[in-house]
């Protein structure tokens, strides 16, 4: 993890599987354009958890890509890959430095802030001001290489307690959507 020497806040974790990640996205053909059968999946893990942002989002070691999106209007911006987030909207590319995801993948496992602004290391990241997220939560999807190939995430831009029932529903559907990866890359060895 690094820290920003100025006001000594947690900043992006370093991220040493990033090139391992990369190279594994690209054998299973994701991770680098919108993917209808994951934007359906973000759309059904918005409507589980009753949050209005759900998206299925690959990293690699500059960016963020959100091969899955639901937002509340449900609509998606940025399918041409050019949209950041901005002005309260969220698109499919995300700086790596914004967002939760990255300290997922980078602690394999779960994080859920019920209230970002009552962790002051979570509460000074660009998605607050830029997005106006308030509540978040994610779990990894670590690959059957044990590489985390990216993470299944919701939000929400009010604090939300989303409970054991919600980290059970995460991880679920976390599982739900590896077999179904691995699945695709089955059919085509």
């Amino acid at each position: 993890m690094t820290y920003n020497p100025t006001d000594r806040m947690l900043v992006t974790p370093v991220d040493r599987e990033a090139p391992d990640r990369v190279r594994r996205l690209r054998q299973l053909g994701i991770g680098e354009r919108p993917d209808a059968g994951f934007d359906a999946f973000a759309r059904r893990l918005a409507e589980a958890t009753a949050a209005p942002y759900g998206m299925v989002n690959f990293i690699d070691e500059n960016r963020q890509f959100f091969a899955g999106l639901h937002t509340p209007s449900g609509s998606h911006v940025g399918t041409d890959l050019t949209t950041v987030a901005a002005a309260g909207v969220i698109g499919r590319i995300l700086a790596r430095d914004h967002g939760y995801c990255p300290h997922v993948v980078a602690r394999r496992k779960a994080l859920v802030l019920e209230d970002v602004c009552d962790y002051p290391r979570f509460a000074g990241n660009p998605v607050v001001d830029e997005i106006g997220i308030r509540s978040y939560m994610g779990a990894p999807l670590i690959d059957r290489t044990g590489i985390v190939i990216g993470t299944i995430c919701v939000a929400d831009i009010e604090p939300r307690a989303w409970g054991r029932a919600g980290l059970d529903t995460i991880k679920a559907m976390a599982a739900e959507l590896l077999e179904t990866i691995h699945r695709r890359e089955d059919r085509t060895f």
